[in-house]
């Protein structure tokens, strides 16, 4: 991607400012080591495609794939690497893609919105089912 196509942004004065500078983003490039939580969310939600650069065990952690396990949830693996390499590689394809980019726009809120993630309260039955299996099991033993 060439620099003039590269723009940093100062922080914005409202959220709704900040919101519409996902209208001006084909892709957005998740942070790391950190990954990104209300970013990546909010790239998703605005229709943004998110590229994220995860670790594996031992060295991954909660805050190193944040990023990696929401694409998953909303079934876009493909934009999770594993290498620097990847990274860039998965970056340069879908900045090169603007059909697909466009078609991102139109249906990845759909798609986040359907996710196990936006789904409260059929994540909470599950957290209670385990909940009560454990206990279950606690008290046989």
């Amino acid at each position: 991607v060439g620099s003039e196509r590269l723009e940093m942004r100062s922080v914005t004065k409202t959220p709704a400012e900040h919101l519409s500078l996902y209208n001006e983003m084909d892709i957005a490039l998740d942070s790391f080591p950190y990954s990104g939580t209300t970013t990546t969310f909010e790239s998703l939600m605005m229709g943004v495609p998110v590229v994220s650069l995860a670790q594996a065990p031992p060295h991954g952690s909660h805050s190193h794939n944040v990023s990696a396990s929401v694409l998953t949830q909303v079934g876009r693996e493909a934009w999770v690497a594993w290498t620097r390499e990847e990274y860039t590689s998965i970056a340069a394809a879908l900045a090169s893609d603007t059909s697909m980019i466009a078609e991102q726009r139109k249906t990845l809120r759909a798609a986040l919105l359907a996710s196990p993630s936006c789904q409260g309260e059929e994540f909470m039955q599950a957290v209670d089912s385990e909940y009560r299996g454990m206990w279950t099991r606690y008290c046989a033993s």
